[in-house]
């Protein structure tokens, strides 16, 4: 007998669906010799991160706790990749 078996979501953890919100936004990005993930450094990408989450935030979070999830992510990314050598 043919079975399907159920999708898993694509995102699982609290902390990587605030990632994926700030890398479509933009405010986000790739590393990319190492993968670290770099802030971008731009208000309008914050902002536009900060709309995506109030507007569509993961099942058991408020709009105000998607909001304060991707914040607290943003605030612990710089804006450079820590095994970038300094120019």
């Amino acid at each position: 007998m043919f079975m399907t078996k159920e999708r898993r979501p694509a995102i699982r953890t609290r902390l990587g669906w605030a990632i994926h919100v700030l890398q479509e936004a933009g405010a986000i990005h790739e590393c990319e010799e190492h993968g670290w993930a770099k802030d971008q450094a731009d208000p309008h990408a914050r902002e536009h991160a900060m709309d995506i989450a109030r507007q569509e935030p993961p099942e058991g979070l408020s709009p105000d706790q998607a909001v304060a999830e991707v914040r607290e992510v943003l605030d612990s990314i710089g804006d450079i990749c820590p095994e970038c050598r300094p120019d």
